[in-house]
């Protein structure tokens, strides 16, 4: 059901996000490491480039998560405007 207003209520899957970015974050940190020992600079450059991005990212996201429900609303609030029985919003 489409009400009009979901940008304003549209929820992003931050905890998602948070646990994709920290095993991006993992893997990078690897990446840059077996690449540096094995002699690799362009590889480990490359690597190192995307550790720096899924830093940002992360610090995006742990931010957007301490915003709390001003930013994300929690469990208890609908995604939707709940069905008032094909009365409109207030009833009419």
């Amino acid at each position: 059901m489409r009400t009009g207003n979901e940008p304003t209520t549209a929820r992003s899957p931050l905890r998602l996000r948070l646990w994709l970015s920290l095993w991006g974050l993992a893997w990078a940190v690897f990446g840059l490491a077996a690449f540096t020992m094995t002699g690799r600079p362009g590889w480990a450059a490359a690597c190192g480039l995307l550790l720096l991005l899924v830093l940002v990212d992360l610090t995006m996201i742990v931010h957007h998560i301490h915003q709390g429900p001003h930013y994300q609303p929690g469990r208890d609030v609908p995604p939707y405007e709940p069905d008032h029985g094909g009365h409109g919003r207030y009833g009419h």
